[in-house]
């Protein structure tokens, strides 16, 4: 017998791994990641404040927006049972998903609710609508600025300060 390619077996494994949707009682890890018996699953198409990411308010003064969406997407679940399905795996080996909750997607609840941003490089746009409903209301991270998670986290990985890489001359009013 031959022995199988160890390429051809983990696509078989993660294939398996596919096959099935989540379904469950969440735990918000942070405003795009939930977890589910046990295995961490990235929101598809959207990308949220990290959790040590501030913001500012329409009063001008920095917030916690980070924390704040991932506190309003577990208010919202409510401990409700979780359906996702499964995409593909990001390069953490976490499950990329998207995920409902009394049929509502999780990807669009936080985008049209200003606590997350349409990732267009992922989405291709699929939450272009429901982010320009929320920029239009002036909800969430609209009501005041914010700097995209993704130049957050690369200035984070730059070795900068969570205040600093906050705050960017480029910020939306």
């Amino acid at each position: 017998m031959r022995p199988i390619p160890i390429a051809l077996m983990l696509a078989l494994l993660s294939s398996v791994t596919f096959a099935d949707d989540f379904a469950g009682q969440a735990s918000v890890i942070d405003g795009d990641t939930l977890e589910i018996h046990g295995t961490r699953i990235r929101l598809w198409g959207v990308d949220a404040p990290e959790s040590s990411q501030l913001c500012r308010g329409e009063d001008s003064l920095q917030y916690r927006c980070g924390a704040q969406t991932a506190n309003d997407l577990d208010a919202f679940i409510a401990r409700r049972p979780i359906n996702c399905v499964p995409l593909s795996l990001d390069q953490y080996g976490r499950t990329v998903a998207t995920c409902s909750v009394v049929g509502a997607d999780l990807g669009e609840w936080l985008v049209l609710n200003g606590l997350a941003l349409d990732w267009p490089r992922y989405s291709k746009g699929r939450y272009r609508g429901a982010q320009h409903n929320a920029e239009r209301a002036g909800r969430g991270i609209w009501k005041g600025s914010y700097v995209e998670p993704w130049l957050y986290r690369a200035c984070i990985r730059a070795n900068g300060k969570p205040a600093a890489c906050s705050d960017d001359a480029n910020s939306h009013p």
